[in-house]
């Protein structure tokens, strides 16, 4: 499937473009293709795009001052990526995003996301319907952190996101869940 037809499914989910309307917001995406363990986006970065996953698989992690790594989000394809806090204040990135394995993506940058929102309601809505999702995903994950222990957030992300698994080291899995690799290989093989 082509770009604009992968793109074009994902939009009509949520929302119903003109063919008119959907190739001109088509027309201000670029594809961008990157190897695996290419950076996107490095911290420190000036952030002013976001990423609609094609195909590939992307990681978004931070690291902290004890080099420790956790990993905010596997983006498969359909998934968008960025460092929205830098994006959207227009402040230098604190996240990494790079490529779990090969990745052809579309790069939509904030200044056509805003003409495009302004523009057309229909995308309005849509933008706004993602990021609602997004914070529903992640108040979803914060409430297992706190609720569930490891076994039961290993099993949760394994049925949620099952292809995961052939994608992603588990080394990875393991930072995604805040938990060692050890502790991963032991509730894997249990």
């Amino acid at each position: 499937m082509q770009a604009k037809e992968i793109l074009r499914e994902h939009i009509d989910k949520t929302v119903t473009l003109t063919d008119e309307q959907f190739d001109y917001f088509f027309s201000h995406f670029k594809t961008q293709s990157f190897k695996k363990g290419q950076a996107i986006i490095t911290a420190g970065d000036k952030v002013d795009c976001e990423y609609f996953v094609l195909n590939g698989c992307l990681k978004s992690f931070y690291i902290n001052d004890d080099l420790k790594m956790f990993i905010l989000q596997f983006s498969m394809p359909t998934w968008w990526a960025s460092d929205f806090d830098a994006l959207y204040s227009n402040t230098k990135a604190t996240i990494n995003i790079d490529c779990i394995t090969d990745a052809e993506i579309l790069c939509l940058s904030n200044h056509d996301r805003e003409k495009l929102c302004n523009e057309i309601h229909q995308v309005e809505h849509f933008f706004r319907w993602r990021t609602n999702k997004g914070y529903v995903a992640v108040q979803k994950r914060l409430l297992s952190f706190m609720n569930n222990d490891t076994r039961h957030r290993y099993e949760e992300l394994l049925a949620q996101y099952p292809a995961l698994y052939n994608i992603v080291p588990k080394h990875l899995i393991a930072a995604y869940l805040g938990v060692s690799r050890e502790t991963l290989s032991r509730l894997y093989h249990s």
